[in-house]
């Protein structure tokens, strides 16, 4: 890809201070975006924009709930204060709650649903009704999981979350090419992150030997998928999930979770 690929163009990309969120952020600031990059955490959502900064790309910090409406708005406002448009929008803000399906608290249940469905559609939503005011289209990206795909062990509430994005993402087709704007799914397997790492110290060991490619993906891995679904090489692809597993979804082996704090009935 052209090292300004994405000149010319301006991304809100959420959940960004570290992970994948942030290796996003960074590619397309590197490559010429305008980005509004989100975090909850004021202070990580800073020094992340300053890191782009750093690097010579354009980035803003926007602090704040990504599941929230108001937060919503204000983070397309600031995209076209900053930047004079949005033709990008990433929708990485998720959570990940395990929990035994018996035990498993309402309270986990709608946090879950909220940041991960409720706060991506909202987020779509916006990101769409500017789009559609600017009348030249656009690119909205969800991030989905491979436990939309396949089951998993203690993650029932958040592979349906998952699910439901890719259901959305095919849904909206039909709402969101009229004013050509382009609505996919990138759907990650196990991926080092610093969250996983730091969950889980044998996290590489254990997706190495249960992965076929032999390593879980790294965040370049699935920045490198999405960057492809924003970019204008996919101007023909719509309503489509693409999965970046190393090809666990076809063989699906579980890791061992029974060292897991998980409460069972």
């Amino acid at each position: 890809m052209s090292s300004q690929l994405f000149d010319n163009h301006v991304a809100i990309v959420t959940g960004a201070g570290q992970g994948i969120g942030f290796e996003i952020a960074k590619q397309l600031a590197c490559q010429g975006a305008g980005v509004i990059l989100n975090d909850t955490n004021k202070a990580l959502a800073a020094e992340a924009a300053k890191k782009i900064r750093n690097k010579e790309g354009e980035c803003v910090a926007f602090a704040g709930d990504a599941s929230q409406p108001e937060v919503i708005d204000a983070m397309v406002d600031e995209a076209v204060k900053c930047f004079g448009k949005l033709t990008l929008t990433v929708c990485n803000a998720g959570i990940t709650l395990f929990g035994d399906f018996f035990d498993y608290p309402a309270e986990n249940l709608r946090k879950v649903l909220e940041v991960n469905l409720m706060g991506s559609f909202l987020l779509t939503q916006a990101a769409a009704k500017q789009m559609r005011k600017q009348k030249s289209g656009g690119r909205i990206l969800l991030m989905s999981s491979v436990v939309g795909h396949q089951a998993h062990q203690f993650l029932g509430a958040y592979a349906m979350t998952k699910a439901g994005l890719e259901m959305l993402a095919k849904n909206l087709v039909i709402e969101l090419s009229p004013h050509g704007i382009t609505i996919n799914a990138v759907a990650p397997g196990a991926t080092l992150t610093e969250r996983t790492q730091a969950e889980d110290p044998t996290y590489p060991k254990t997706w190495s030997a249960i992965t076929p490619m032999g390593r879980p993906a790294i965040c370049e891995d699935i920045a490198n998928a999405a960057l492809f679904l924003l970019s204008p090489h996919s101007g023909h692809i719509t309503g489509q999930s693409l999965i970046v597993d190393g090809g666990w979804t076809s063989v699906s082996p579980l890791p061992d979770l029974s060292n897991m704090n998980v409460k069972k009935s």
